[in-house]
């Protein structure tokens, strides 16, 4: 049987870590690589064509082919949303990669092309919307709600029943506790730790380590 085919769009070293996961776990075949046209520099990227977003209809249409878009969170995850709507427009399924060394365990409904790595704990009852990016290593409490358009990093820890509204962007080793709501828009730093409601496009900062006024070898470390 032949594998299906699936063109990933962008290319940076995200884009090629999803051509490894599809291919590696989701047994696809990827053709290349798309950007549009007007950021087309490179013929080839990962020893893999580079195509024109604008060409991929005659060359990949959609019936043969699938497309998932892989780009960081620049401008809040407004570029991932965008060629996002782009391929939707053009007729293109866009599949979800979740990883089968993930703990999924909830049974809700999710949206597309989600990008969920490895050793990521998502507990019963939480909802996923579409566009999402969760790096590996997160917890995602039970009844949680992770909306569109969101990029969480690695060791994220959120509490139960909190809800992530859409094109928020959450650092390493923030801490959320249940039963908040982030914003649209805001940012959390890495290592923050969020006790309430955050308000739109708000960018929330940790307290920062100072250094001791001793050395180390003044210290008696028992």
């Amino acid at each position: 049987m032949s594998k299906r085919k699936i063109i990933i769009i962008g290319n940076s070293p995200n884009s090629r870590l999803a051509r490894f996961y599809f291919e590696k776990d989701k047994g696809y075949e990827v053709v290349g690589y798309a950007v549009n046209r007007a950021y087309l520099n490179t013929p080839t990227f990962d020893d893999r064509t580079v195509y024109a977003i604008e060409d991929l209809q005659k060359l990949f249409p959609p019936a043969t082919c699938d497309a998932f878009v892989a780009v960081g969170y620049n401008q809040m995850n407004k570029v991932r949303e965008n060629l996002y709507h782009q391929m939707k427009g053009l007729g293109y399924t866009l599949p979800n990669y979740i990883s089968p060394r993930c703990s999924f365990l909830t049974e809700e409904p999710i949206g597309d092309n989600n990008f969920i790595l490895e050793d990521n704990t998502i507990q019963p009852f939480v909802k996923i919307g579409s566009n999402n990016v969760l790096w590996s290593g997160n917890h995602i409490g039970h009844d949680g709600v992770i909306g569109d358009h969101n990029f969480l990093t690695s060791h994220v820890v959120v509490s139960g029943f909190t809800r992530i509204t859409h094109h928020c962007f959450i650092g390493v080793n923030a801490t959320l506790r249940d039963n908040i709501e982030i914003a649209p828009e805001t940012l959390i730093a890495a290592g923050a730790i969020i006790m309430k409601n955050t308000n739109p496009k708000e960018v929330i900062l940790p307290a920062r380590s100072s250094v001791f006024d001793k050395r180390s070898d003044e210290l008696t470390i028992s």
